[in-house]
């Protein structure tokens, strides 16, 4: 029986592997555009450091992660999400205000251990941001904004963006509280998850998808915010307004993370099923120094790859096709198909896609060929071409033929595609 790939994750191939250089290339753009510099850290860290930095009482720390011994029987995890790597690799690298606000983006895969489901997958992928230095809640708006921003500049339609503060750790001292005396009438109905999670993190009961006819009624963490809560919330909510950024206060969101103060909110759209939740963050301010470092305060959000290309399939958004190929070349004779490899190589050093045929076919199927490939010229030298220093160019969408000097054909080709 041949060797398939593991369950929970996907082979992305050639026509569909341009969707994701298409959004990874925005993303790119974007970031630049608001200037955050790419960071790209290990796929897999010390497991201490999630457990740390994630929360133990998490449902990823709990559950999902892929933990194994290395050869030196260190605890090593695939890495869950990208915020802790990226803390870890802010304080070890010091990078403290480099060279003011340290605005920081990457993509790349994390690893669940999940059940798979649509757009869900146990190798999926995140574009995210992280900035350091500042409590300013402009930079909570701005960070809001770019992911915003991004989903519209991609295509998608009807995306919403929900907020909410989850107070400090004073704050949510005094609503742990509430909200273990809102629950103990259920607790014993409580599913056993969240029957673990009454003692040592009920706020995450609200988050429970079976337990969500009990937490009707239960009371809001903006009930109990300080003065200095309530302040930095209202400044983010007037910062958004002020950039035109649409959203609504969910007072229920809690994200399933540990590391959250202050703002915390989602990205939601529609077209993918019950799961409407395609990217997500908020504020941790005290992250970096449950990390090990000299504390600063820190926002950023995920946003799932897999769940925008759900989105963007559902709602019908169309991702530009891949540029086709510049030109395909064919030689007819020994003589041709040498000067053909001399052409090949000097199209592609002016920055022309150029292809030939490696398989020794003959012309008609090296036209089909061409016809796959979607080649905007075909290029044809003959023995007796090349003895004259001439060569055939057809340009396919039309099916004219013209005969260039041979000398001549890079230059005119390398013109004629900037005209394009």
């Amino acid at each position: 029986m041949s060797i398939q790939k593991p369950k929970g994750t996907q082979d992305l191939l050639p026509g569909e592997i341009e969707k994701w250089q298409y959004i990874e290339t925005k993303a790119r753009e974007l970031c630049q555009r608001f200037n955050f510099r790419e960071i790209r850290t290990p796929m897999f860290e010390h497991t201490e450091l999630f457990q740390r930095g994630v929360g133990e009482t998490t449902d990823i720390v709990e559950k999902e992660m892929y933990t194994f011994l290395d050869k030196g029987d260190r605890s090593i995890s695939l890495r869950p999400e990208g915020t802790a790597g990226v803390v870890r690799s802010y304080v070890e690298n010091k990078l403290y205000g480099e060279p003011d606000v340290s605005k920081l983006y990457y993509i790349g895969p994390m690893f669940r251990y999940e059940q798979p489901q649509a757009g869900r997958y146990r190798q999926f992928h995140q574009f995210g941001i992280e900035a350091f230095g500042s409590v300013d809640p402009s930079l909570d708006a701005e960070v809001i904004a770019l992911g915003y921003t991004f989903y519209k500049e991609l295509g998608l339609k009807d995306v919403t963006v929900e907020i909410n503060s989850v107070g400090n750790p004073a704050v949510r001292a005094v609503y742990r509280e509430k909200i273990q005396e809102f629950f103990a009438p259920v607790k014993d109905k409580l599913c056993k998850d969240c029957q673990s999670r009454y003692d040592r993190n009920p706020m995450r009961i609200l988050d429970c998808k079976v337990d969500q006819k009990y937490g009707e009624g239960a009371p809001t963490i903006l009930e109990y915010l300080d003065e200095e809560c309530r302040t930095h919330f209202q400044a983010v909510q007037e910062y958004l307004t002020a950039m035109e950024i649409p959203f609504r206060i969910n007072p229920r969101l809690v994200r399933g993370l540990d590391y959250y103060t202050h703002t915390a909110f989602e990205y939601k759209a529609a077209g993918i099923g019950a799961i409407d939740t395609i990217g997500g963050g908020g504020r941790y301010n005290g992250l970096v120094g449950q990390i090990g470092g000299t504390d600063q305060p820190g926002v950023g959000f995920g946003l799932g790859m897999e769940r925008i290309l759900l989105v963007l399939q559902a709602q019908g958004v169309d991702i530009p096709a891949a540029k086709p190929l510049d030109v395909y070349l064919i030689g007819l004779g020994e003589a041709a198909e040498r000067e053909c490899v001399k052409l090949l190589q000097n199209l592609r050093l002016v920055g022309l896609s150029a292809e030939k045929d490696y398989l020794g076919r003959k012309i008609k199927a090296k036209m089909k060929s061409a016809d796959r490939y979607n080649a905007a010229y075909v290029a044809i030298l003959g023995d007796d071409e090349l003895a004259k220093g001439e060569i055939t160019l057809k340009t396919m969408a039309t099916g004219e033929q013209e005969t260039l000097a041979l000398s001549e054909l890079v230059q005119t080709l390398r013109e004629r595609a900037r005209q394009v």
